[in-house]
């Protein structure tokens, strides 16, 4: 499985790269792998703002669906519209092509939250 070291990570699967104020939000390579094949990402909170942790879309698979967690608090900017017509871009690429939002961040210190590498190895057991 593929953890990045540049990444920072929620206890949920998603993870997070910042760029200045902004954050690019996806779920992992073990969440993509214990979802399976992904069929249809669904966000609609676009251009609203929301807390930490509060859901800002599903993600749906051949088995399950799951909710998608704020890993910051902030508006959330941008949605990843080449999953619409290529969700298994997330199966694929889930820390490229697959990122799902984009949030401009409220507060930057709730980063320090968020999981190391090293943490996110030891909770998926990796």
């Amino acid at each position: 499985m593929n953890f990045p070291e540049e990444l920072k990570y929620t206890k949920d699967h998603e993870w997070i790269r910042v760029e200045g104020d902004v954050a690019i939000i996806g779920i992992t390579d073990f969440a993509q792998k214990e979802l399976g094949d992904i069929v249809y990402v669904e966000v609609d909170t676009l251009d609203e703002t929301l807390d930490q942790e509060e859901v800002f879309g599903t993600v749906e698979a051949v088995k399950t669906v799951s909710d998608l967690f704020m890993p910051v608090s902030g508006e959330v900017a941008e949605f990843n519209e080449s999953l619409e017509d290529e969700p298994e871009k997330v199966n694929s690429d889930p820390y490229g092509d697959g990122w799902m939002i984009k949030v401009k961040m409220d507060d930057l210190s709730q980063l320090e939250d968020l999981l190391s590498v090293e943490a996110y190895k030891e909770l998926v057991g990796a």
